[in-house]
């Protein structure tokens, strides 16, 4: 007698990797279960808790963190070992985290995914630019992304690059105008300024109305211009899969010939439920999902399930620029200065990409003010001026991936539903210092291009939430957790959505390419069950 299954396959985890992977595997007629830690909570809802809280800038405020559905926010939930506090942005609902998300969709270059043949640092990717980029296409079409077909986003001036099959799905936005006056000016000085692809749709767009630039993009975007994974998770709804809400993975079953037979989780009432697939994928965040490997004792013949983790390190930089610039206008980044993102230099320091950051800038500026002890109709008058003349850049490096980076499940301490936290031990390594002074020494050009006064330049590191290489992919099992297709190498119907398989961190937000291996993943998946 045939064996029987609750669904032809499993998905764990309902952010944009996982949802999309649903609705492709749904679509092509299989039956898909969808599991959820957390709950739906509708745009309405979190919109209005965003509008009450008292603490506007911390942009996981207006979600639940629920003690059964814990995140990166509380520090009951994840413990820092390392000489860095790597706490990036984590949300547990439907949707998952790009919720909220600058939703930049970038590309990665083809030196990018070959850095060790290129720079002799690093790791190679086992795929190359042109195996992924019919998948880029897709998951950009997936999105609503729109972007210039004439830049060359390398940042060297060339002509437009990488290269492409079809057009952006829709046109950028303009520019606002701080972009503008920072080009005119910065340009002369041979910096070269790259529009910013991204999910925020310049037409109405599957559903989705056109963005009305309020620069509300943070902590949510109130009217859903913005992607976010939720869109998707009912796209799979629709198309015939199973959504499982309050349903925590906390064990993948092994059985027979190195199959998964089995994902077990349990609910916020404690019940556990086992449900059994032909095939399963895992799209939890970038340390839940190796967390949830680590715990099964599954996929990790290599030793690397949780190692080589990496963030886009960061610093930032504020200034005021001699003329008016009025920041918080449109969207809440649009791109920025490339420069270092390609070149020889990548042999001896990280590449560097400078984001013009656009928020708006009023309670960073009466912040400072106030701490500076300036009150009632001069602070008034400060804030205008300073707020109009306000410039952020937002910096990050390209991190090397290291095995003693590292998530684990925690030795110790468990959630309300009895499941372990999580530990990271995290540590910035010498190539992300040796970029350091050459952004400041950009920085302090930007300053005198604009005939500005510096404000302040961070010290130590930031946190830029770009989770990767926690089940890093290769070509070697040795070495390596997952295959080019995500399958993993020691059970070939376990497959990883999710950014942590990249294996070359490069310097942009890595979304759109877990999007694109995650709709390869179905695309596989189709073709064997």
């Amino acid at each position: 007698m045939a064996e029987t299954y609750d669904a032809d396959v499993i998905v764990v985890g309902s952010g944009a990797l996982g949802s999309n992977a649903a609705y492709e595997l749904a679509k092509a007629g299989k039956s898909v279960i969808l599991l959820e830690a957390g709950l739906r909570i509708p745009r309405w809802k979190i919109v209005q808790n965003s509008r009450n809280s008292s603490r506007r800038s911390d942009y996981n405020r207006p979600y639940p963190d629920a003690e059964w559905a814990m995140t990166t926010e509380s520090e009951e939930y994840l413990e820092n070992t390392g000489s860095f506090a790597l706490r990036p942005g984590m949300l547990k609902l439907v949707g998952g985290t790009t919720w909220h998300w600058a939703a930049a969709t970038w590309r990665y270059l083809p030196a990018d995914m070959k850095l060790k043949s290129t720079y002799g640092v690093g790791r190679d990717w086992p795929i190359s630019y042109d195996d992924l980029e019919p998948w880029y296409q897709r998951a950009e079409e997936a999105l609503g992304v729109v972007g210039s077909d004439e830049q060359d986003q390398s940042g060297q001036g060339g002509p437009a690059f990488p290269p492409r099959s079809k057009p952006y799905p829709l046109p950028p936005e303009g520019k606002t105008y701080m972009f503008q006056r920072l080009e005119a000016r910065l340009s002369p000085l041979g910096f070269n300024f790259i529009h910013e692809p991204n999910a925020r749709v310049t037409k109405p767009y599957d559903g989705r109305p056109a963005c009305a630039g309020n620069n509300n993009c943070m902590p949510v975007c109130p009217i859903g211009a913005m992607y976010s994974g939720g869109f998707h998770a009912d796209h799979a709804e629709a198309a015939g899969a199973k959504l499982l809400t309050d349903a925590t993975a906390y064990k993948l079953e092994k059985g027979a010939n190195g199959k998964i037979v089995a994902v077990h989780y349990r609910t916020s009432k404690g019940e556990d439920v086992r449900l059994t697939a032909r095939y399963f994928v895992v799209a939890a965040h970038g340390l839940e999902t190796p967390k949830l490997l680590l715990m099964s004792d599954v996929a990790n013949s290599s030793d690397q399930v949780g190692r080589n983790l990496m963030d886009h390190t960061g610093i930032g930089m504020h200034f005021l620029a001699d003329e008016e610039v009025w920041g918080g206008r449109g969207a809440v980044q649009q791109g920025g200065i490339f420069n270092r993102r390609d070149g020889e230099h990548r042999r001896e320091y990280a590449a560097i990409k400078h984001a013009i950051a656009n928020p708006v800038p009023n309670p960073e500026v009466a912040k400072r003010l106030i701490d500076q002890g300036v009150l009632g109709p001069e602070l008034d008058r400060r804030i205008r001026d300073e707020a109009s003349r306000w410039v952020e850049f937002s910096t990050v490096f390209e991190m090397l991936p290291h095995p003693t980076n590292r998530v684990q499940p925690h030795p110790t301490k468990r959630d309300a539903l009895g499941i372990p936290t999580l530990t990271v031990h995290y540590d910035v390594d010498d190539y992300v210092a040796a970029a350091r002074p050459h952004a400041e020494a950009d920085f302090h050009t930007f300053v005198k291009g604009m005939n500005g006064q510096l404000i302040d330049i961070s010290e130590g590191w930031q946190n830029r939430d770009h989770l990767m290489g926690s089940v890093i992919m290769g070509a070697d099992p040795k070495d390596s957790v997952v295959d080019g297709d995500c399958r993993t190498h020691d059970h070939d119907n376990l497959f990883l959505a999710t950014t942590g398989v990249i294996p070359a961190s490069g310097v942009i937000n890595p979304t759109l390419t877990g999007v694109a291996l995650s709709i390869r993943i179905a695309d596989t998946i189709a073709k064997e069950v």
